[in-house]
């Protein structure tokens, strides 16, 4: 089975360098070029990580495409549009998402998004506690590979240092993934205020209650959200600067300039979970929280106060 990596972000990048250490050809797939193809590195996403030998470089996608098993790095809120004007070469393709989040305009996750896409093709998605630097550089990496017969696709994306677990639940994969990501930008916003790391601590697990309560709305499995794709991935992020929503909150938390350029996936993901939750009359207050502070209606201490005050109840 052939692999190629849609996206040459730093996950994609390190993904396609991990999966091409194994000797395999693997082809990965960049928008823009830059010198990549020269210089046999990616010098802006991921610099200092040398391209194996079996890895090729294209700006074609229909080249790209002829591989069977093809990794879906593009940003989540790019992703609908992406498959809808590439469907002549993605579609009857096994497609994995590896991007994390909620489409903001629709409400859907990467699996249906890919289902009523590319309506021939095998949707999965591959999540989990990981950063792209750790993977490239060959450290190991544990994560949750959620599609419905996945035998063959786990044995064809494991490497060295990347062990996929199975899952036949996408549905609670995909939400740990993206949940986790509000929790993150949440918990940096505790951290750059000088909230403490008791307040963290509290927001975390408090934002695992929520991940599990929505996911349970949308019919996923109780047991995924404390896996590798839930529980796992949210203590990675919630607790790292590697993490690029930790890091956006901890700007926010401390009054610092933003980010720019960089993709921050859970400031999309907490306005489309907040929107779902209100439709269904599910209580999401961190998740509305981190919305009222990123449209200025609160501010990062307003926010905590808030919090704070809700009624007192049973955990």
């Amino acid at each position: 089975m052939t692999v190629s990596v849609l996206g040459a972000g730093a996950f994609g990048t390190a993904l396609a360098i991990s999966l091409a250490r194994t000797g395999r050809p693997v082809t990965l797939w960049a928008r823009d070029l830059a010198d990549m193809d020269v210089a046999r590195e990616n010098t802006r996403r991921l610099p200092g990580f040398t391209f194996p030998e079996t890895l090729a470089v294209t700006g074609d996608l229909s080249d790209a495409a002829q591989s069977s098993i093809l990794l879906l790095t593009v940003p989540m809120q790019s992703l609908a549009r992406f498959l809808t004007q590439h469907t002549k070469f993605l579609d009857g393709k096994t497609l994995v998402a590896c991007c994390k989040g909620i489409d903001l305009t629709t409400g859907l996750g990467p699996a249906e998004i890919i289902r009523r896409a590319c309506p021939a093709a095998t949707p999965a998605i591959l999540s989990g506690p990981s950063f792209a630097v750790d993977i490239a550089a060959g450290l190991p990496t544990a994560l949750t590979l959620a599609v419905d017969d996945g035998h063959a696709l786990q044995t064809a994306l494991s490497t060295p240092n990347i062990r996929p677990y199975r899952s036949a639940d996408l549905v609670g994969v995909e939400i740990g993934g993206a949940l986790k990501n509000v929790v993150a930008i949440a918990c940096g916003m505790t951290i750059g205020a000088g909230l403490g790391e008791s307040a963290h601590a509290a927001l975390m697990t408090r934002g695992f209650a929520e991940m599990q309560r929505f996911a349970l709305s949308r019919g996923a499995r109780p047991e995924t959200l404390s896996g590798l794709s839930g529980f796992g991935d949210l203590a990675l992020t919630c607790s790292s600067d590697k993490s690029r929503n930790y890091a956006f909150g901890l700007a926010l938390g401390r009054g610092e300039p933003l980010p720019e350029g960089t993709t921050i996936e859970g400031k999309a993901t907490a306005k489309a979970v907040s929107n779902l939750a209100k439709k269904i009359g599910l209580d999401m207050p961190i998740a509305d929280m981190v919305v009222a502070v990123l449209e200025n209606h609160l501010t990062v201490n307003e926010a905590a106060d808030m919090l704070l005050t809700r009624p007192l109840k049973e955990e």
